[in-house]
């Protein structure tokens, strides 16, 4: 109606100044009235974060936050990323497969067009879309999506369509991390009284105080990615004295536990797989070793608190700029809990959790965080691409505290955000052509989230291979044979039908093969290999 009015007044308005007055001030109306009606969208995403390790999934890990935000929106049950950090955010930021954007591995260069080790030209990310819808954009974490961080270029946040940004390459030290950078600038964190992810939570609170001062008729979209909890395990003494003791009884126990409540949430109906069978038996520890363990996942468990703690203030900041039910709230994990054995830097007689030490949680307690699957991160069994997803979006999620049983992707974050926003999705970005979208909007779930549809999705990792039909998975490690699964009776992935539907298996396994060579996927093996293949199978998994 309003833009019938100003095209009216355009056709009279050239006789006199003041018409021209009335249809500047009216445009101004239209255009408030306009961003007004348009959602802020925060997607905050937490890295090597166990499907099992929020509270409100089923977990003893205090995420009070987190928690809340699942009672006030909606939980997803069968929610998957990409398995693995690099490839997962250039999936989640550009509604490709990570091939297809470039990161088909890591942030490496092996010259071939699916693994370029950083976002390729042929794709635009959710920013760049939702700039040119005049949302103002910011991102605060980490970034990954390039190999090249020693000066800015175009890979960098701002060169992605951000508005402002801060954050770091990829992660490491939390009291003294490096790279760290502000819009496209290289900084150096304070040398006392700095740890990242508080960093992350307060620089998130002050872009959106920023805006709220100086872009208020603007929608905003901010993308923030916590380390947390990824290795090294440094956390602040006092959230780590929250948790000491508190994992004595070992992983056996914690699985067996988490298992419980998650069935009382209603989220699983499947068994708990055994214990992977490259932890140890908690009996057969020494005192000595117990205590260790119980101190590093102390440590891990306070730094998911700490997150949890910074996500509570970018809420809090988001209702005080009156903006709640507006602003649609996206949480979510890169990929399953990290058994990666690493020590890099670690300086002898260092404690776990401080900045001289440098542990990892390895697979004990990584099998617990991805209760009650196999596998972890690097893996596309259902424990290596299994994610909590958490949406609030008081405006359009009305049956809140519950769950939904459709299956999505990360994939389908670029389309829910084109569907919310009204922009548009380019087919070309200067003079080269766009691959399009590959995802499905989630708004038609937020609406009516007990209605689901079927669909099909695939995924490869380090020659891991996956693809998902309906309820149906063929999944495979490398250089192993297919297995297959029927989900709705076992997402433990425990009895393998491979034997008995041959016809299934070979229909699936085609389709993978069509999905393989339609995004670009070479065979492992082909590639270059990585460096930690050199340093034994202790890295990250025995054979």
């Amino acid at each position: 109606m309003l833009r019938f009015s100003i095209d009216s007044l355009i056709r009279r308005s050239c006789r006199s100044a003041a018409s021209l007055l009335a249809l500047f001030c009216l445009t101004l109306i239209s255009t408030s009235v306009c961003y007004a009606e348009r959602p802020n969208i925060i997607l905050i995403m937490a890295d090597d974060l166990g499907f099992s390790d929020l509270g409100c999934y089923g977990s003893e890990i205090k995420t009070p936050h987190l928690d809340q935000l699942a009672q006030e929106g909606l939980r997803f049950k069968r929610f998957y990323n990409a398995g693995r950090c690099c490839p997962t955010r250039a999936s989640l930021s550009t509604g490709l497969y990570p091939h297809q954007a470039g990161m088909g591995w890591m942030n490496r260069n092996d010259n071939l067009p699916g693994y370029q080790g950083e976002l390729g030209k042929n794709c635009v990310t959710i920013a760049e879309v939702l700039s040119s819808a005049d949302y103002r954009c910011y991102h605060v974490g980490k970034w990954h999506l390039t190999y090249r961080m020693r000066e800015a270029n175009e890979n960098w946040p701002l060169g992605r369509g951000f508005d402002r940004a801060y954050g770091t390459g990829g992660g490491g030290n939390y009291f003294a991390p490096r790279p760290l950078y502000e819009d496209n600038q290289l900084i150096k964190p304070p040398k006392e009284g700095y740890y990242i992810t508080d960093a992350f939570s307060s620089k998130a609170v002050e872009f959106l105080k920023d805006h709220n001062q100086q872009h208020k008729q603007q929608p905003f979209f901010m993308y923030l990615a916590y380390t947390a909890p990824h290795f090294p395990l440094h956390a602040l003494p006092e959230d780590i004295a929250r948790y000491k003791g508190h994992y004595r009884g070992g992983w056996d126990a914690l699985r067996k536990q988490r298992h419980q409540s998650m069935q009382k949430l209603g989220l699983i109906n499947c068994p708990l797989s055994p214990r992977d069978p490259d932890a140890k038996a908690w009996d057969s520890l020494s005192e000595k070793e117990q205590q260790e363990w119980d101190l590093r996942m102390s440590v891990y468990a306070a730094m998911v608190t700490c997150m949890d703690r910074g996500i509570g203030q970018v809420l809090e900041q988001i209702e005080q700029m009156g903006q709640t039910n507006n602003t649609l709230v996206l949480f979510l994990s890169d990929n399953g809990a990290s058994a990666e054995y690493i020590d890099r830097g670690h300086q002898p007689g260092a404690i776990t959790g401080t900045r001289e030490s440098f542990r990892c949680a390895e697979v004990g307690w990584a099998n617990s965080s991805n209760t009650p699957f196999r596998f972890h991160k690097m893996w596309v069994h259902e424990g290596g691409i299994s994610t909590p997803l958490i949406v609030r979006w008081p405006d359009q999620i009305k049956q809140t505290g519950g769950w939904t049983n459709q299956v999505g992707h990360i994939i389908d974050v670029m389309a829910t955000c084109l569907d919310i926003s009204g922009a548009k999705y380019p087919a070309s970005k200067k003079d080269q052509a766009i691959f399009p979208y590959e995802g499905n909007s989630l708004l038609p779930t937020f609406q009516h989230p007990e209605t689901t549809k079927p669909r099909t999705l695939c995924w490869e990792h380090e020659g891991n291979k996956a693809i998902r039909q309906g309820d149906w998975k063929l999944v495979k490690e490398n250089d192993h044979k297919w297995e297959l699964y029927d989900l709705s009776k076992d997402r433990s992935e425990l009895n393998n039908l491979v034997k008995t539907d041959p016809e299934r298996v070979e229909t699936m396994s085609r389709e993978w093969d069509a999905w393989a060579e339609r995004v670009g996927v070479v065979p492992w093996d082909d590639l270059p290999p990585p460096g930690y293949r050199k340093k034994g199978p202790k890295f990250y998994r025995k054979k």
